[in-house]
């Protein structure tokens, strides 16, 4: 008798539980990356990004004037300026291509490394809002299909940031 009364007590317990967590939960929508890429230290770091990738932009493009200015040559050129034209056409072709593999490889490392630092910074800042608002649960814009701007903490998730982690 004793195990039949706990077995529908314990199930009485889970039927009202849910009614009554979902009558009490607060919750709130944040874009995160939204949220991240809007913050002054992702920002900068971009910035910086640029500036470092820069001169390897400038060559590839410096490279691509050359190829056309080899192209245009080859238009006209003779049958003995022809080949040595190709090939040099070629080979600014392949540094091209291996400079600006190169650069994509390196800006994805660094952005990526950027990003996964910054997005650990976040999801504690996500978390001091969740607990300063008094909100169950926050959930990424990118999970939910509808909701009421009232409850979006984006901007305050991107000016905690801000104030937790100031652009350097």
């Amino acid at each position: 008798m004793r195990l039949s009364q706990w077995i529908v007590t314990a199930a009485l317990c889970v039927v009202a539980l849910p009614q009554q967590a979902v009558a009490q939960t607060k919750i709130a929508v944040v874009d995160f990356q939204t949220a991240l890429l809007n913050t002054a230290d992702i920002q900068e770091k971009a910035a910086v990004l640029e500036a470092k990738f820069k001169p390897r932009q400038d060559e590839i493009e410096q490279l691509s004037k050359e190829l056309e200015q080899i192209q245009a040559k080859l238009q006209t050129a003779s049958a003995t300026d022809g080949p040595a034209l190709q090939a040099d056409g070629e080979r600014k072709q392949r540094r091209a291509q291996r400079i600006s593999e190169d650069l994509q490889s390196d800006v994805e490392f660094d952005r990526q490394n950027i990003l996964n630092a910054a997005g650990g910074q976040m999801r504690e800042v996500v978390q001091a809002l969740r607990i300063e608002k008094a909100v169950d649960l926050i959930v990424d814009v990118s999970s939910v299909l509808a909701f009421d701007t009232a409850i979006d903490l984006t901007q305050a998730a991107t000016a905690a940031y801000d104030a937790k982690h100031p652009a350097e």
